[in-house]
């Protein structure tokens, strides 16, 4: 993760008044005070060569040189709780608290992995966000969230907390709700204090991150939840909804089980062959690798204008696919894709065009043929965030009237003002010129899109703005 600049200089000052206001007060007797004691009892080192101690009555963990992240894991596990703690950490080096943490042989070789409350010096300011360590990378950025970008203190201590109620995860940081996810990967686990990996040239600072008042909750948690103003909640059960989601608007565009709402981008019913549905995943199948000569691309049976679109999709090996919006089924009658604006969907290591188009305009998360996809949340780490072949990723699409804007896995890469002079000066150089007002219609459906390769879609949902 990216790294930051140099801190301000604040001065220290108590947190705890900070906190949000629960449902119910806490009494001191419902607190159970876990942090970690001189000697480390109940508590065990993970991972890399960093090392942990307590001075005055403050876990210091002291970053070394290395590849792997380095832990301090709880012997106990925990399901449901509410977890406070305060945090400071040096201005390069990245930390976090794992929550549910997870351990097991089966799963690359015992690696510490899950849940994490970010802690991040850096200038991209994500802290109290949540990563899933070692898995599935960012569950909620605070790419939206100016809020809480705003609330961590830098140089300072920063108070913690953490809910993990069913299979509902929220943050809040020095009192501003941060991250809200609705997940059930790990229903149970450990608790686990991050020194992040450093370089040797970092080395000569010794960094260190320090953590105090480590408390937890864990008689009937959800007697006690916060009642702080709700934050957009980010859903990752595979086709479901939470009651959260669909306050929100959100509908499924697909039901995990059937065909209801797609047909064939060139015919009025679904495909006979080319996809298939398998343990709640949509799959384009694998064929020749051309464009739409198997099964065919399919669309929604409806058109929309201003939405937010989301879809999870996994990669294999070389795999080429791509989700488009504002489609023109008429366009097109002939041998080829329906035309539209593209998400860009590609194995970009090993299918060839990810070198063709100009400047990487079609690679992965790129408004296939007109604009790159870069890393427009962390300027400071250009790089995509995305997961390898066979490991799902997110995408996701915002128009709000002709306005447009592509996300990847939390971060955005692509924004854009459709019918612009700049716009309309990079359809006239792309493949689409041939096509009057190309990107410019006022609706149309969404496509998932078959180029012969085999991909699968799952938690296809959208809401209109």
């Amino acid at each position: 993760m990216a790294r930051g600049i140099a801190f301000l200089a604040v001065a220290a000052a108590p947190l705890l008044s900070m906190i949000p206001v629960p449902a119910a007060a806490q009494s001191p007797s419902q607190w159970r005070d876990i942090t970690p004691r001189a000697g480390l009892a109940g508590w065990h080192t993970a991972g890399g060569k960093a090392g942990f101690e307590v001075a005055n009555g403050e876990l210091v963990g002291r970053a070394a040189p290395g590849k792997a992240n380095s832990w301090l894991v709880s012997d106990a596990q925990y399901g449901d709780f509410i977890l406070e703690f305060d945090a400071r950490t040096d201005q390069v080096l990245n930390s976090g608290v794992m929550i549910r943490g997870q351990s097991r042989p089966d799963y690359r070789d015992g690696v510490v992995h899950g849940y994490q409350a970010e802690i991040d010096p850096s200038p991209r300011g994500w802290s109290a966000g949540i990563y899933d360590e070692q898995r599935r990378q960012w569950l909620y950025t605070l790419g939206r969230n100016e809020a809480a970008r705003r609330a961590f203190r830098s140089g300072d201590w920063n108070h913690y907390r953490v809910e993990a109620i069913g299979n509902r995860l929220r943050t809040f940081i020095n009192g501003v709700p941060a991250a809200d996810i609705a997940d059930d990967t790990d229903a149970r686990g450990f608790i686990a204090f991050q020194v992040h990996a450093i370089s040797d040239a970092e080395a000569s600072r010794q960094p260190e991150v320090r953590f105090r008042n480590v408390r937890i909750v864990t008689d009937a948690p959800a007697r006690f939840a916060s009642r702080a103003t709700p934050l957009e909640q980010q859903g990752w059960l595979a086709n479901r909804l939470t009651d959260a989601e669909r306050r929100a608007g959100w509908k499924l565009l697909w039901d995990g089980k059937t065909t209801s709402g797609w047909r064939s981008a060139k015919a009025a019913d679904f495909p006979k062959k080319g996809w298939s549905i398998r343990d709640g995943i949509l799959s384009v199948d694998g064929a020749n690798g051309a464009e739409s000569t198997n099964g065919g691309d399919i669309i929604t049976t409806r058109d929309y204008r201003n939405f937010e679109l989301s879809v999870d999709f996994r990669l294999t090996p070389g795999a080429n696919s791509g989700i488009k919006y504002f489609v023109d089924p008429n366009l097109l009658k002939g041998e080829g894709s329906a035309i539209g604006l593209e998400f860009q969907l590609l194995d970009d290591a090993r299918h060839p065009d990810a070198k063709m188009g100009r400047d990487g305009n079609r690679t992965l998360g790129s408004l296939y043929d007109l604009i790159t996809a870069r890393n427009l949340s962390d300027p400071d780490s250009p790089n995509k965030r995305f997961n390898p072949p066979g490991e799902w990723n997110r995408a996701v699409i915002v128009v709000r009237g002709r306005h447009v804007e592509h996300w990847l896995n939390g971060f955005k890469v692509v924004e854009y003002e459709r019918g612009s002079p700049e716009f309309r000066a990079l359809v006239a150089e792309s493949k689409y010129a041939k096509w009057p007002n190309f990107g410019e219609g006022e609706a149309g459906p969404i496509l998932l899109q078959d180029h012969g390769n085999h991909v699968d879609f799952r938690s296809i949902k959208l809401r209109e703005l």
